[in-house]
């Protein structure tokens, strides 16, 4: 099928309400709709295969073959991974999404062995923390987004009966260790905020007790603060962990159902807030 006739092929599955074609077969449609996934046209990418896929897994369209198109969006995490400005970003970026609408079906009614929903975290957090393309919107061709995306996913994934106290820390791991990595990218397109809603949806189980929440903060609050007389802008490495504490504690604050840890968190973030702006909010500060 060639591009121009797949284009309205699929402007005309939007306009049914994305009802699911009876002229060709599933599998053939999922393929499709998997490879434009990567399309570095917004249109055919953002607007059409994403938003179909995942209406027909919340539908149940995959319910029984969820597994499989679980693997699929798994699979794809890994194609290109390792480059750094060019188009393979939306495939592994896009799969992260649609993987996390895999969970997200699976979290209103169980349909894949929980060990699964565990593999796919797995590769889930190892496709975020190998990200080497942190681009945020990309001129001509949307958003890349691979961060916030790769946060939306995991906090979906936080949310499934399957993790425990053990995983759900491993995922607060995953954040820090990505916000920690070194990068000259400052993220500017709503990052902090949605791995900070990522690790509130952790918190909201209340399986993970606040003497591991501390130290965790701490860590990330390390590298959110700098002193004098660094040789280089220490912002490059201080500014996305700051900029995520701030947007923690902003969920915390005034976000919807807070975890139980939230007062004893907020006192945290406080501290850690004045200390990486002790220009500002440090209590002798002009």
């Amino acid at each position: 099928m060639t591009g121009s006739v797949s284009g309205s092929y699929w402007k005309q599955v939007l306009a049914d309400d994305m009802a699911v074609p009876t002229d060709r077969p599933l599998g053939d449609l999922t393929a499709e709709l998997t490879r434009m996934l990567g399309d570095p046209d917004p249109v055919l990418r953002d607007g059409t295969a994403f938003p179909t896929l995942a209406t027909w897994v919340s539908r149940g369209v995959y319910d029984d073959l969820l597994g499989g198109l679980g693997d699929g969006m798994a699979a794809g995490l890994s194609t290109g991974l390792g480059a750094r400005g060019d188009d393979s970003v939306f495939r592994r970026s896009f799969s992260a999404l649609v993987l996390g609408a895999c969970v997200a079906r699976d979290n209103q009614r169980p349909l894949v062995p929980g060990g699964k929903i565990l593999e796919w975290g797995d590769r889930l957090a190892t496709w975020l923390l190998r990200e080497e393309d942190l681009r945020g919107f990309v001129p001509g061709k949307g958003w890349a987004h691979a961060v916030a995306h790769g946060a939306d996913s995991l906090g979906t994934l936080a949310c499934s009966p399957h993790l425990h106290t053990p995983e759900l820390t491993v995922l607060l791991d995953v954040v820090a260790d990505r916000l920690l990595q070194p990068t000259t990218t400052s993220w500017g397109s709503g990052e902090p905020d949605r791995l900070a809603l990522a690790v509130v949806q952790v918190l909201r189980r209340d399986l993970v007790p606040f003497s591991v929440v501390e130290p965790w903060v701490n860590r990330i609050a390390a590298a959110a603060t700098h002193g004098p007389g660094e040789d280089a802008d220490p912002y490059a490495r201080s500014a996305n962990p700051e900029a995520f504490l701030r947007a923690l504690y902003l969920q915390l604050a005034i976000g919807p159902r807070p975890p139980a840890v939230r007062s004893d968190l907020l006192l945290v973030l406080v501290e850690a807030l004045r200390r990486s702006n002790p220009w500002t909010l440090a209590p002798d500060a002009h």
